[in-house]
């Protein structure tokens, strides 16, 4: 694990849209294509205001969420839509986004439809993950129903995962396909999260999934 600490959250927003539009640039210079992973939430919505600008071939750039609540776009609740949203617009527009919930079908029909196609995405070229206090990492929530599922060798290339304390299903990328990215870049604020990463450091993944990227990974934070 690479930590890098920023003064505030302005800057880190900028140094990290710089750090993924050079690394997005490098990967389309020797592939066809770039996969790209994202989470939803309100943290890296600074980041993509910033990186939606970068002019690059987003053409050749196929987006993907870390993880998603089993609602349409139209719901609020939906990280599709904040994707959307908040990256995929300016330049970014013309990136291709792979959408996870399929209308008219449960999460597990879902899943079960979506995850053969992610495999020509593999392994995923960057990948941004965020973590909560809880140390879970995209729906990797620590003793949720189907998390050790999805924590598996062999688990699917997308899972369900039903945390009992949400209406909610979530579908996730599971940990091998979380782990096997070929750049991580994990971002957090604040001294709780701060905390709980360093305690995830010394806790197995099954207590502390995010602690399964935590080798590979380039922490960035700000208070």
């Amino acid at each position: 694990m690479n930590l890098i600490e920023y003064p505030d959250r302005e800057i880190l927003a900028m140094k990290v849209a710089n750090r993924l539009a050079g690394e997005l640039k490098k990967c389309l210079l020797v592939h066809e294509f770039a996969s790209f992973a994202v989470p939803g939430g309100t943290t890296p919505g600074p980041v993509f205001d910033m990186l939606s600008g970068t002019d690059l071939d987003w053409g050749r750039v196929h987006v993907m969420l870390t993880d998603e609540r089993w609602v349409p776009e139209e719901d609020a609740r939906s990280n599709g839509a904040l994707v959307r949203s908040r990256l995929l617009t300016g330049h970014a527009a013309a990136a291709q986004f792979l959408p996870f919930y399929q209308p008219g079908l449960e999460a597990e029909e879902g899943a079960a439809a979506v995850a053969p196609g992610l495999e020509t995405q593999l392994p995923l070229s960057l990948l941004v993950l965020g973590m909560g206090d809880d140390m879970h990492t995209a729906s990797l929530f620590p003793g949720a129903p189907g998390v050790a599922a999805a924590m598996a060798a062999g688990a699917p290339n997308l899972c369900v995962v039903r945390p009992e304390d949400q209406e909610i299903a979530r579908v996730t990328l599971p940990a091998h396909v979380l782990r096997g990215a070929m750049s991580t870049h994990l971002i957090i604020f604040g001294d709780a999260k701060r905390a709980a990463l360093e305690r995830a450091e010394t806790l197995p993944p099954e207590e502390a999934p995010v602690a399964t990227v935590l080798n590979n990974a380039e922490v960035h934070w700000a208070a």
